[in-house]
């Protein structure tokens, strides 16, 4: 299992936490089982965030996959099995930007609903939900030491 707070982690807030690789064995150093554990981390990692979401009273019915990892077909695929969730993946464009002028446009309508988003060309991926790799994240993710300051 890799816990990928390369730079600190934000959900949980543990800015000064660093990255680790746990459970490595001489099976399981192969690259095959370290690329599947850093994807496996980095959408646990996601999936503490969604969490904290929730907790907040959030609703999540989806999650939208954006960015370069969002290209990765090992990502599109083991994401729904982590995080609960249908994933849909847009074709690569500018979605950051995008939403924020579609939050703009949204408030100065001063509608009570968003206006529409047409989605043409968006994948979905879905699965069934493999908890023992939540499990296993949650056995690590608190086992990483400080980063140091020089």
């Amino acid at each position: 299992m890799v816990v990928p707070y390369l730079e600190g982690e934000r959900t949980p807030d543990r800015p000064d936490a660093t990255g680790a690789v746990h459970g490595l064995r001489l099976a399981t150093a192969t690259a095959a089982h370290l690329a599947r554990a850093a994807v496996e981390g980095l959408l646990c990692s996601m999936a503490d965030a969604i969490d904290a979401l929730v907790a907040a009273g959030a609703r999540v019915e989806r999650v939208f996959l954006i960015g370069g990892g969002a290209r990765s077909d090992a990502v599109q695929r083991i994401a729904p099995t982590v995080l609960g969730h249908p994933v849909l993946v847009p074709p690569p464009g500018e979605y950051v930007a995008d939403g924020a002028a579609r939050q703009a446009a949204w408030a100065l309508s001063g509608n009570a609903q968003p206006p529409p988003w047409i989605r043409a060309g968006v994948e979905t991926y879905g699965g069934d939900v493999v908890e023992a790799v939540r499990a296993r994240y949650a056995q690590a993710r608190e086992f990483t030491i400080a980063r140091q300051h020089f």
